[in-house]
């Protein structure tokens, strides 16, 4: 389990991660771009963003080079806007728990309405 710090730093990341995608300039980034969550290592070498991005397979594989793309960008940003010594390399994962979210509520609300 994480220590209280290095969830404080995680959500950190999260929300500052958040500001930064609607900031960035890249016609392959969608507008509708989430960071579900980031994992930084305890050396704060590295980071893991898990990227929800609505859209089709053509969509996430676009977004999720435009993220890489701009990765130098991001980084920057973070670096000015946290005051930490380091600044971690990070990794853009897509994630699709929020479609298979919504995949579940949409099977749940059939098998109401077949009641």
């Amino acid at each position: 389990m994480p220590s209280y710090r290095s969830q404080k730093i995680n959500e950190e990341f999260k929300r500052e991660l958040s500001n930064i995608l609607r900031e960035v300039k890249d016609p392959r980034i969608p507008d509708m771009v989430s960071v579900v969550k980031v994992e930084v290592t305890k050396d704060l070498k590295f980071a893991k963003a898990y990227i929800s991005v609505f859209g089709d397979e053509e969509k996430k594989k676009n977004a999720i080079s435009g993220l890489q793309s701009a990765q130098g960008f991001i980084k920057r940003e973070i670096g000015s806007r946290l005051n930490l010594r380091g600044i971690p390399q990070f990794t853009f994962v897509l994630d699709d728990s929020i479609e298979y979210g919504a995949h579940i509520i949409d099977l749940i609300n059939k098998t109401k309405g077949q009641d």
